[in-house]
């Protein structure tokens, strides 16, 4: 593997506990108080295209610009006062550096989000690019636009990078991409089908196991009996 593209709400950060119980008891209720909707439906999907599926699934109770502002403000305290990195992450992309591999943030986040978090765990300059989804005119995950994207501007093919994912719609994506996908399994997320990617991790120590074994590794032969 020539790349490593990392995931950062449920990776890079444990944002996903927060998340989920903010989209599951304050803004679904508001946005659609008569539909009981799974928040993993949405889970891995750029804020704004969360909208759009909520209005064209279940119309929406609150305007497109209250339910943006309540979002923003929550990344704001979730991001500032919540969050703790990933175990061992500096020294996992210190260690990718030194194997001349290329890192990377994708997130369906907007940059000023992930900003915070580079510069909060002083992260800035540590991956060689950063990647949000609102820098492409395409789909959301689960759609593969997003990996596609990443793996042109880091300058592969998507068949040479791994991903890290921690979320249905975001392993779905990587996979539709054609890149390998490592999915990170947290307790934000319970009973999700990860079946679309190659390995599935329960620790960041067997993620970082997994990864550092797989830059290793001919693709060819990677994950195969």
């Amino acid at each position: 593997m020539n790349a490593v593209l990392f995931d950062m709400d449920g990776v890079i950060v444990n944002s996903e506990d927060y998340w989920v119980e903010f989209q599951r008891d304050d803004i679904l209720p508001a946005a659609v108080p008569d539909a009981d909707v799974d928040v993993a439906e949405t889970t891995g999907m750029n804020y704004r295209e969360i909208y759009d599926y909520l209005e064209a699934e279940y119309g929406t109770d609150i305007s497109r610009e209250v339910f943006v502002e309540r979002f923003a403000e929550a990344a704001e305290a979730i991001y500032t006062e919540h969050v703790e990195l990933l175990d061992g992450l500096p020294e996992l992309l210190a260690e990718l550096e030194d194997s001349g591999v290329e890192t990377a943030v994708v997130s369906s986040s907007p940059h000023d989000w992930i900003n915070i978090v580079l510069e909060r765990f002083d992260l800035e300059g540590a991956f060689d690019h950063v990647i949000s989804a609102d820098d492409i005119d395409g789909a959301s995950k689960p759609e593969p636009d997003v990996f596609e994207y990443a793996a042109d501007e880091v300058g592969v093919s998507p068949a040479e990078c791994l991903v890290v994912e921690d979320s249905e719609n975001g392993v779905e994506a990587a996979a539709r991409a054609g890149t390998t996908v490592v999915a990170y399994r947290i307790d934000a997320h319970d009973g999700l089908n990860l079946s679309s990617a190659d390995v599935i991790v329960d620790s960041a120590a067997e993620l970082r196991e997994t990864v550092l074994e797989a830059v290793e590794t001919d693709p060819a032969t990677q994950y195969t009996d």
